[in-house]
């Protein structure tokens, strides 16, 4: 008699469990679309947890782990997903064998934010429980994030500038036009102004 009650509870509580990880789900999918929101919250969110930290003073160690693991997001984020000294690749440029491959990123934007931003939490969560309140001399840890970043983002240029390729889409050079629609037939509204005029 107990046996089915227990069942109905877990029932129940797995059902709607699934219930709120499809109302995530679907939000988040919606928000792909909105960059700019999406990436002001996880500056909110950071900006938040550097109160925490300040205010406290504490926490600098989980600090030191939220900004290694940004650098670490960045880093993929920034790398292609076929890395050119691997071996052999397909060519890459027009001159190679009339064949283009745009820039495919390791760690996708949305996937980096929605990384990022999850991380940001966690960390916000973490001042929350003094067993993460690690004494360490918080200037070391900075000169040490400072050095690693330097160091890493140097050896990250280096392989753009070896391999030839940019990483962010603007700013780049594109073709006189690009994005406009023209001619009678251009799709859109394009056609229907020189019609009316007619």
């Amino acid at each position: 008699m107990m046996e089915g009650t227990d069942d109905d509870v877990s029932g129940g509580f797995q059902q709607q469990s699934a219930t709120y990880q499809r109302a995530f789900q679907y939000w988040l999918d919606k928000s792909t679309i909105h960059i700019m929101p999406r990436w002001a919250m996880f500056g909110f969110l950071l900006f938040i947890f550097s109160l925490r930290v300040y205010y406290l003073q504490g926490w600098f160690i989980v600090a030191y782990g939220l900004g290694i693991f940004l650098l670490n997001n960045f880093i993929a984020f920034l790398s292609p997903l076929d890395d050119p000294n691997d071996g052999p690749t397909l060519p890459t440029k027009e001159s190679d064998g009339k064949e283009f491959r745009p820039f495919a990123r390791r760690l996708p934007e949305f996937k980096f934010w929605y990384a990022c931003a999850k991380g940001t939490v966690t960390a916000i969560g973490m001042t929350f429980f003094s067993i993460f309140d690690i004494p360490v001399f918080w200037p070391i840890l900075l000169l040490y994030f400072g050095v690693l970043f330097f160091m890493t983002m140097k050896r990250q240029i280096l392989h753009m500038y070896k391999h030839k390729y940019v990483p962010l889409s603007f700013g780049k050079s594109k073709p006189k036009g690009a994005g406009r629609e023209t001619g009678r037939y251009g799709g859109g509204m394009s056609g229907a102004s020189s019609r009316n005029a007619t």
